[in-house]
């Protein structure tokens, strides 16, 4: 039987992972009108430990999953993700599901921006201007300045910036993790802030705000209906496969590689948004979604073009 190749098994990961996030983007803008971010986040959570500990650690890193030598930065990545999808989903409540992924998708450009600023790297003139085309995308789509523009669009950015820091955070932890231990130290800090959440709010003292957004940040906690269960139990099997299959396609393979199977999710959501809820993106829309896809894919392209080029100059004696 012919082995897999890291590149195949990196994008058969991705193009799983991908489905089950955009999965989980559905169910969450489902639930968020009944129940507050941060006990839908918990629910979610404890059942992705569960999952990863009891189902995937076994055939993984076994019962040392949660052994590393690298645990402050699991916890800061695992601040950045969390903040990355609370913001994203806090975004989700108030848009239309197509609109904050396609903003959320600026993220590969924030990455090279991130990767300038804090890891020394060069960006030649090509991959700034796709800078600017991506976010001329994400200007088409926030439109600020018209009746069209919503305050919650800012929300899917900020998600961006913290994705990228995500990916910093992980070149600088290297390939020494093991993907299932990054995805347990991801659901714990999950855990942990949507604990803290419930002290602070959690009996909706701030509640029945008019924005969407708010309201699903300091809704009280209330017992999950019946009919809700299965919609949970998706969510937390989804977060835990997905997150580990994200995490073991850019251990195997190359960033480049994987990345582009991520953009999946942008004709997904559409999909999602027009046939679940009756969603129906304008030209605008659809005008700042492919500057944006074109953009980053361009970025991707042009990293992979970069690293292949300094892999075949010679070394100097």
């Amino acid at each position: 039987m012919k082995q897999i190749s890291p590149a195949a098994l990196g994008a058969l990961c991705a193009t799983i992972a991908v489905v089950f996030f955009s999965i989980n983007d559905v169910a969450i803008k489902f639930l968020s009108g009944g129940y507050a971010l941060h006990q839908v986040v918990l629910i979610r959570s404890v059942i992705g430990v569960i999952i990863i500990v009891c189902v995937i650690a076994p055939f993984t890193a076994g019962w040392g999953i949660a052994r590393t030598q690298k645990l402050p930065l699991h916890m800061l990545r695992g601040l950045c993700v969390v903040f990355a999808n609370m913001t994203f989903f806090l975004g989700l409540a108030a848009m239309t599901l197509a609109d904050a992924v396609a903003i959320f998708f600026i993220s590969p450009i924030v990455i090279t921006l991130a990767s300038v600023l804090f890891l020394g790297e060069t960006v030649g003139p090509r991959r700034w201007a796709a800078i600017l085309v991506g976010f001329l995308g994400v200007l088409v789509m926030m439109r600020p300045g018209t009746q069209a523009f919503q305050l919650a669009s800012i929300l899917p950015l900020a998600a961006a910036f913290f994705y990228a820091g995500i990916h910093v955070l992980t070149r600088k932890m290297g390939g020494t993790e093991n993907a299932a231990t990054m995805a347990f130290y991801i659901q714990v800090m999950f855990i942990i802030v949507s604990l803290m959440f419930f002290v602070a709010v959690g009996d909706g003292r701030f509640g029945n705000q008019p924005d969407p957004s708010l309201d699903f940040l300091l809704r009280a906690w209330v017992w999950p209906e019946v009919a809700d269960f299965p919609v949970f139990l998706i969510v937390g099997i989804g977060i835990a496969v997905a997150g580990w299959l994200i995490s073991q396609a850019y251990r195997v393979t190359e960033a480049s590689h994987v990345a582009p199977f991520e953009y999946l999710a942008l004709p997904m959501s559409v999909a999602w948004g027009i046939f679940i809820f009756d969603e129906f993106p304008d030209g605008w829309d659809y005008l700042g979604m492919a500057l944006i896809l074109g953009a980053g894919l361009f970025m991707i392209w042009r990293d992979a073009q970069a690293k292949r080029a300094l892999l075949r100059r010679p070394l100097r004696r």
